[in-house]
């Protein structure tokens, strides 16, 4: 917990983009977790598992919206996170390549010019506090996905809050 806080305390602040790996071997460090963890993070990174209803809900709703995913990580960690999760993502948007990481307006932009959808009618599944007024100050209505109960970020509230993704089946 103390690596992914510095993580997000470093992302937050960066301001345009710097190499994903390079500020996760930095959280690392400043959570006196050491570089080592940041390289094996990266060397077994298509050992991560999505939350256990993930694809399922993904399945569900590519038959009834066009499904885009917007990440902090780099070109080719984001990538190989989304299709390691569901293979129907019409965008996937690395803050690589939109020059900023969330919350920065330009990450959730870039996404809703590629998806070609107006943010009122663009529903983004937060995982993260701070997903939440960032996309909100665009437009978009907020879902949460808040599974350990994290407080909200600038006293910004989504639109919905739940511990899983199974209640977009009954949004979307």
């Amino acid at each position: 917990m103390r690596w992914r806080k510095e993580y997000l305390r470093l992302t937050y602040g960066a301001g345009a983009y710097r190499p994903y790996e390079t500020i996760v071997a930095e959280a690392a460090e400043e959570a006196g977790i050491g570089k080592g963890a940041a390289d094996a993070l990266a060397r077994r990174w298509g050992d991560l598992k999505a939350w256990p209803e993930a694809r399922d809900v993904l399945t569900e709703l590519d038959d009834r919206a066009m499904l885009g995913i917007v990440t902090n990580c780099s070109i080719r960690l984001g990538h190989a996170a989304a299709t390691s999760v569901f293979a129907g993502f019409k965008v996937v948007v690395t803050a690589e390549e939109a020059g900023f990481y969330k919350p920065c307006r330009e990450t959730y932009a870039k996404t809703l010019e590629m998806l070609g959808t107006d943010p009122a009618r663009t529903l983004f599944v937060a995982g993260s506090a701070a997903d939440v007024p960032g996309a909100s100050a665009l437009g978009m209505p907020v879902y949460w996905h808040n599974r350990i109960g994290l407080p909200t970020v600038d006293d910004v509230s989504p639109t919905y809050e739940e511990r899983s993704l199974d209640r977009l089946l009954t949004l979307v």
